[in-house]
């Protein structure tokens, strides 16, 4: 026990050591408390991945298990996802009286934070490592723990940030080489650097070649894109294999099982369970050093490595090493294999085990082309699913990481054709892409109307100065810009919803369900691609 000194505050902390420094504490110990004198009117709950909640939220709101259980894999860190108290991945932290926020952050890997009344609770799941106490102004208690995690990991060696054209948001898994060729010739002079290929071109999650839908190769494609003066640039998930996959049938011992020998599940996606390369076993990370040299000479030098949560999921692994620090070993071989000289983005991704061996990191759920799904919100009560309104709260609640990386908010939206979000939603996300200066979209110009047009190329050119004025406002130039609207999360289900939530929970969880629901999807975009 430890009395910790911070002005108008009284701390109390339990750790092996503690250590002070000029502007707060170091804590050493595989469990280490706080506790203060306060309740706390706040608690900042850090999601573990990309698309994983991260928000403020009331301390003494117990959020429910989101649904289905089936994608806990997929969406958040399925070892917390029924944990009871709020709880975050690295660090947790609480708004006291008159707005000074006191910080618990990790200063190394598998950790995890959970508020318990007025105590803030860390633990390493495997041996003993260092945390950072901090008490203060938000944006200096964030600043400086990001400087910690900068000194310890490393940060991205501050490229200049692409502007993007991304197949995804208009076309989805439907693209194919002539629909591509022709959407490249009628971006014109729009002022893109990178024109990115997204899902749908590889044979299967796994067997990373191109497809029959690509018939003149990744080369064609990659001269047809530098011919435009662009940078090609291309999405995999390597770190997912399907059972439908050859990778799957050729390499089992290849997959990371549990200790009671059954493999680990990713989650479901594309119609099929969701398994993993285990980056421990050393053939499979040659693999993957392999996989990366290739895509680099097919000429891809800006690349989204997708669904990377994978690797550090809990399993036996052929080298006993903790979860986190396995992923991180596969991220630096795949970082190492394409060479620093390409742009790598990670998504779906760790956040903090991500750290110091990419360029950027997607820091919220997929965006939408509507505000926010009553099916996902109302009844699953799942923050995590695609959604305009879910990619806004996590992505600003993440912002105190561009110290570390570029911070990628996902695709904004011009168009209004296949589109139900307003004007106003619209540009509440276009101005996030200003704050974060990260611009993506994946426009389909004839779907533009003119005025869109130029409202796209004027985002595109345009570089404000931007200050933040408090957690959820920020001035770009002399424009007030309120990012409160996205923070509120749904209410609890009531009524006839408590059924509603319980019978769609279970049809989430039957895999028959998932693949009719994927075989629709499919169905819906291939009605609208027809008229392209």
């Amino acid at each position: 026990m430890q009395p910790l000194s911070f002005p108008n505050l009284q701390i109390i902390s339990y750790s092996d050591q503690t250590t002070p420094i000029s502007d707060g504490y170091i804590l050493t110990g595989s469990n280490v408390s706080l506790e203060f004198d306060q309740e706390p009117r706040q608690y900042y709950r850090h999601g573990w991945q990309s698309w994983s909640l991260t928000t403020w939220q009331n301390p003494n709101f117990q959020l429910p298990v989101q649904k289905p259980t089936i994608l806990h894999s997929l969406q958040t860190d399925p070892v917390y996802a029924k944990h009871p108290v709020p709880n975050g991945s690295w660090l947790g932290a609480v708004e006291l009286e008159g707005g000074n926020v006191l910080l618990l952050g990790s200063l190394g890997l598998d950790a995890h934070v959970a508020l318990h009344g007025q105590q803030l609770h860390g633990w390493y799941e495997a041996g003993n490592g260092e945390w950072f106490v901090y008490y203060g102004n938000e944006q200096s208690v964030f600043a400086r723990y990001a400087e910690l995690l900068g000194e310890r990991l490393g940060k991205a060696p501050g490229k200049p940030t692409p502007r993007v054209w991304c197949s995804w948001y208009s076309l989805y898994t439907a693209i194919n080489e002539s629909l591509l060729y022709r959407v490249f010739d009628e971006l014109g002079n729009l002022p893109f650097d990178v024109l990115q290929v997204d899902d749908g071109w590889q044979v299967s999650i796994g067997d990373w070649t191109p497809n029959e839908k690509f018939p003149s190769g990744m080369e064609a494609l990659t001269a047809k894109i530098r011919a435009s003066g662009r940078t090609p640039g291309l999405w995999l998930a390597p770190l997912l294999v399907v059972p439908s996959s050859a990778l799957y049938r050729q390499h089992p011992n290849w997959l990371l099982h549990d200790v009671d020998g059954k493999l680990v599940s990713a989650g479901f996606n594309w119609g099929e369970p969701l398994y993993i390369l285990d980056t421990t076993h050393p053939e499979a990370l040659d693999w993957l050093a392999t996989l990366m040299k290739q895509v680099r000479d097919w000429g891809f030098d800006y690349l989204k490595l997708d669904f990377l949560y994978a690797g550090a999921l809990p399993g036996k692994r052929y080298v006993d090493m903790p979860r986190e620090a396995a992923y991180r070993q596969g991220l630096k071989v795949m970082r190492e294999a394409m060479g620093n000289d390409a742009y790598f983005l990670t998504c779906g991704a760790p956040i903090i085990p991500s750290l110091g061996l990419c360029d950027a990191i997607r820091v919220g759920p997929d965006v939408a082309g509507e505000w926010e799904s009553y099916r996902d919100a109302q009844l699953l009560y799942n923050p995590t699913t695609p959604g305009t309104k879910n990619a806004i709260r996590t992505t600003v609640n993440r912002l105190w990481l561009k110290a570390l990386v570029a911070t990628d908010p996902d695709a904004t939206y011009f168009r209004s054709q296949h589109n139900s979000l307003s004007n106003e939603q619209k540009r509440m996300l276009q101005n996030l892409a200003l704050v974060c200066n990260y611009k993506v979209t994946s426009a389909i110009p004839q779907w533009l109307s003119s005025n869109e047009r130029e409202n796209l190329r004027a985002f595109l050119e345009v570089t404000p100065e931007i200050k933040r004025t408090n957690r959820y406002m920020f001035t770009l130039d002399d424009c007030m810009i309120d990012f409160s609207p996205a923070m509120p999360l749904p209410a609890l289900p009531q009524g006839f919803n408590v059924l509603g939530s319980y019978m769609i929970g279970w049809l989430g969880n039957q895999r028959w369900a998932m693949k009719l629901l994927d075989k629709l999807g499919k169905l819906a975009l291939q009605k609208v691609i027809k008229n392209l």
